[in-house]
């Protein structure tokens, strides 16, 4: 993970370039790996889904490329809570990131904080945007266009759990190891991934055309990735959606990016159609 503010900035420049989404420097998400149930373990591992798993918890940047992972989580744990064990959030919470200092959106005057993109499962705080709840109607709705740039972004997370699911095939049912090996396959088949990522002699291999989603930007729709062809539904299924009270600065900060993105020097031209 960065340890430097210039390294987050190159990590933003990403998604900015990529995803249109400025100021994000990570795209994370917690997946469920479900695992044969421990001897004597009871409800240790029992998730709300009635199987047993421990949780993978990753942040991306705008190349899918893993920039940090905690697994071992036991699946009992409230999904809500499984961010607040991990040492990232601890980072977090005590600002020793060494994100970037606050600094306006283009031709914004709101000093904004650099960002990671998340769903439902995780609450909305300062640092973590997730899209806005419920039913959004009308194509030129801010909040349905916030939303729709938001996921862009977000999908980075969702790409890199279904090709994990897709190419490492251990993932795909559950694993008859102990938790703390399939703790440590499981960070294996992380690191290969960024190993196979960035090795040029193995990227079209691991990665052929069409892998990832992609987007028709004439047509506005989305274009699935040949990794969704591969992976069942469920196979590494995602954190449960708990709703939250959000705090008002949070609410402030997203109400900033949305007002940016319909904004002369934020919007994109496609955005209003795929909203």
């Amino acid at each position: 993970m960065p340890t430097k503010e210039e390294e987050w900035i190159v990590i933003s420049e990403g998604f900015n370039n990529r995803w249109n989404f400025p100021h994000c420097v990570g795209a994370m998400d917690g997946k469920h790996v479900q695992i044969v149930a421990p001897a004597h373990s009871g409800s240790l591992y029992f998730n709300y889904k009635k199987t047993h798993s421990i949780v993978m918890f990753v942040i991306a940047d705008a190349n899918y490329n893993v920039l940090y992972a905690d697994v071992g989580c036991q699946g009992r744990i409230s999904d809500g809570g499984v961010l607040k064990f991990t040492t990232f959030y601890k980072k977090l919470s005590e600002e020793r990131l060494r994100l970037p200092p606050n600094q306006p959106l283009l031709g914004r005057n709101t000093p904004m904080p650099f960002i990671f993109a998340a769903d439902d499962a995780f609450a909305l705080t300062t640092n973590i945007m997730k899209p806005y709840p419920g039913q959004l109607p009308g194509s030129n709705n801010p909040k349905r266009i916030y939303n729709y740039r938001h996921s862009r972004a977000r999908r980075i997370i969702e790409n890199v759990f279904g090709i994990l699911s897709s190419k490492f095939r251990v993932l795909l049912k559950p694993i008859a190891l102990h938790p703390d090996k399939v703790e440590l396959v499981s960070l294996t088949c992380l690191y290969l991934h960024n190993f196979l990522r960035r090795n040029v002699e193995c990227i079209n291999t691991y990665f052929p055309p069409g892998t990832f989603d992609t987007e028709d930007l004439d047509s506005n729709l989305i274009i699935p990735g040949s990794w969704r062809q591969d992976v069942q539904r469920d196979q590494l299924f995602g954190l449960q959606n708990i709703a939250r009270k959000s705090p008002v600065a949070a609410q402030e900060i997203r109400d900033e990016f949305k007002e940016y993105f319909v904004s002369p020097q934020g919007s994109v031209p496609w955005q209003n159609l795929s909203a």
